[in-house]
């Protein structure tokens, strides 16, 4: 705050003239000092806490596009409309046949997570494996959302699992959504795309 000191003397009167007062002013900085540190303080915390933070995604090396991975640790997940998930332990074929299959949702509870964590106790009961063992699959259908997928990187980290891969729809699992009524039936002339296929 600034603040002035006058100095009171007496006017004088020469000649007929009165003179004015003589006024100094000081100016106190102190407080202005005390701001700039908060300023400052505040800045310097804020930015700290703001760094943007990057999950990293490990594709395989080289030019191959495909990696083989165990049966036993393979969980695929395929985020669908309406925030829903259908999930199939192993090969697809072999799921439908032994009934490892199922839908669910990216709640806390029973959802997804659920199934990931029980997977990863089966795995670490097996003296072949370890919880860290567990290879997931994510394949992200036509009609689902942005944020599915960003929910599906979000169990990956909560899940802390070191293995994971995003992977495009097979065929017969675009045959086995629309077999189980888990997507909705396309039209005529894009279920002739779908046969078409290879």
């Amino acid at each position: 705050m600034a603040e002035i000191n006058s100095n009171a003397g007496h006017t004088r009167q020469k000649g007929g003239v009165r003179r004015g007062k003589k006024l100094s002013t000081k100016v106190d900085l102190t407080p202005m000092v005390d701001l700039g540190f908060l300023l400052i303080t505040f800045f310097v915390f804020t930015s700290a806490i703001s760094k943007p933070k990057a999950m990293n995604l490990y594709l395989p090396a080289g030019e191959t596009t495909s990696m083989p991975t165990g049966e036993s640790t393979a969980l695929t997940i395929i985020p669908v409309a309406d925030n829903k998930v259908f999930y199939y332990h192993g090969d697809v074929a072999t799921a439908l046949r032994t009934n490892m299959y199922g839908t669910t949702t990216f709640s806390i509870s029973h959802g997804i997570g659920d199934i990931i964590r029980e997977k990863q106790i089966a795995l670490g009961k097996n003296p072949k494996f370890t919880k860290e063992d567990l290879m997931l699959i994510i394949k992200p259908a036509a009609d689902a959302s942005y944020q599915n997928v960003v929910n599906a990187l979000d169990e990956v980290l909560i899940n802390n699992l070191h293995h994971y891969a995003f992977v495009d729809l097979e065929q017969v699992e675009k045959e086995t959504l629309l077999q189980l009524k888990i997507q909705p039936l396309p039209t005529s002339p894009e279920r002739e795309a779908i046969k078409a296929q290879p």
